[in-house]
């Protein structure tokens, strides 16, 4: 049973209707004090409840009752409903243990998902159920059986199929971006697009174009019409890649169409609706930003539904051999070279390094030294060689920055590699731990010439 907790009558019916349309039984009441007759007597499913009564303008009626219903029933989800202006006072709920928050209007299709998602996530799985999705997850390219990569596994095989917005976190070269490719094919998304964003690449200036697009002539440079990222990821997944570098006003701009999935074209007044699962990833601790005020709490709400944390590469070390081995195998596929294989020494060495890159660092140093060595079975010192060529080099690097910008620290490093590499794309690509698409953007922006 659905209970549903609102002082407005139009507000309730509106509701109900929707929901028992939706096959779900539902209970209307219009004052807390009712209410707490309700989940006295018994449990509902799920709340749905308002945040002002017409006794109390400033919500604090309603969180009285939240506070009160997770006394009776603290593993029962509430929904919050709120108006736009008073966000915060859903923040404040938050706190105290509501599970969403919805704004007045809202929009039916993400209010009946977010209901869907909370009476998923909040139910307790048979074993049988645990053993299915663990049993069935497609993990492409996501190497590794320690414990720690298995409890993120699983995490994953049981969020994967709800349209929980989650917000995956992790030092930088954890595998992030793997993680949220795995929730987005293990959903009922999977045959729809899957639209990543660098959202640390995108300037302040671009950034309403670059999410929700423009029309032709909506700014000096539109010289034709483009469509945004949401909307190339209807009925799909976006990934908000390195959410954390978003500075404040883009922040209250990706909040409006995260919380009513509405944006407007820049250039066209119409409201477009879109159906979009959410999954951001990044390094930052945003609690802390939160705190320090440079990351909106209510953004930060809505993001994170779900938190997955990855564990560090030296907190699954034994995963390190697999690792090693399988990006070996995908550098011979790639280059089309003779099969390559490591000495036990050398599954050694690679196993003790420290790795402040983590599966990145792996990575790199892997496909350098195979590149770099020639050979087709490699021992300790052919990875120590290469492990210390590149520490000298990143010393170096670091040892005459004095008066230089960070684009000019960038520029410098792709320049170091352009050379050390001769200009081969690839092998640049992958001594900076960064993709092709990547690598040709900064050598857009520095203006360094393929041939050069």
């Amino acid at each position: 049973m659905i209970l549903i907790i609102d002082d407005d009558s139009s507000i309730r019916s509106s509701l109900s209707f929707m929901l028992k349309r939706a096959g779900y039984v539902v209970r209307t009441v219009s004052m807390p004090k009712e209410a707490i007759e309700v989940v006295r007597a018994e449990k509902p499913s799920l709340l749905l409840m308002d945040m002002n009564f017409s006794l109390s303008t400033t919500g604090e009626e309603g969180l009285v009752l939240l506070k009160q219903v997770k006394i009776f029933h603290p593993d029962v989800p509430v929904i919050l409903m709120t108006a736009w202006g008073s966000i915060q006072l859903a923040v404040q709920g938050m706190q105290y243990g509501a599970f969403d928050f919805i704004t007045k209007p809202w929009n039916n299709t993400a209010l009946l998902q977010r209901i869907e998602t909370a009476l998923e996530l909040t139910k307790t799985p048979s074993a049988a159920e645990q053993e299915e999705t663990g049993a069935t997850l497609k993990r492409d390219h996501i190497i590794g059986k320690s414990a720690g990569l298995m409890e993120v596994l699983n995490t994953v095989s049981r969020i994967a199929r709800t349209n929980a917005s989650v917000l995956i976190t992790g030092e930088s070269g954890t595998g992030k971006e793997l993680i949220a490719e795995a929730i987005h094919i293990n959903s009922q998304r999977a045959k729809k697009p899957f639209v990543k964003v660098n959202l640390g690449g995108i300037s302040q200036s671009l950034f309403e174009s670059e999410m929700f697009g423009h029309k032709k002539g909506a700014f000096t440079d539109a010289s034709a019409d483009r469509v945004g990222r949401f909307e190339m990821a209807d009925k799909g997944t976006i990934f908000l890649d390195e959410i954390g570098d978003l500075d404040l006003s883009c922040q209250v701009k990706l909040l409006r169409v995260l919380q009513d999935q509405t944006f407007e074209v820049l250039g066209d007044s119409r409201t477009r609706k879109v159906d979009v699962r959410v999954v951001s990833a990044t390094n930052a601790d945003l609690r802390k930003m939160v705190a320090d005020h440079r990351f909106r709490e209510d953004l930060f709400y809505r993001i994170n539904l779900i938190t997955v944390h990855l564990p560090s590469l030296k907190e699954r070390r034994e995963d390190i051999p697999l690792l090693a081995k399988h990006f070996a195998n995908r550098q011979v596929e790639i280059n089309g070279l003779p099969r390559t294989e490591f000495s036990a020494d050398a599954l050694n060495f690679l196993t003790r390094l420290p790795y402040s890159g983590n599966i990145r660092e792996l990575k790199n140093l892997v496909e350098r030294t195979i590149l770099m060595s020639g050979k087709s079975i490699l021992d300790a010192s052919d990875f120590e060689k290469q492990y210390q060529h590149h520490q000298d080099t990143s010393v170096a690097k670091t040892t005459n920055l004095k008066g230089m910008t960070l684009d000019e620290i960038e520029k410098q490093t792709i320049l170091h590699a352009w050379e050390q590499y001769k200009g081969n794309v690839s092998q640049v690509a992958t001594a900076l731990g960064i993709s092709r698409a990547a690598l040709y953007r900064r050598l857009e922006k520095y203006n360094i010439k393929l041939n050069d």
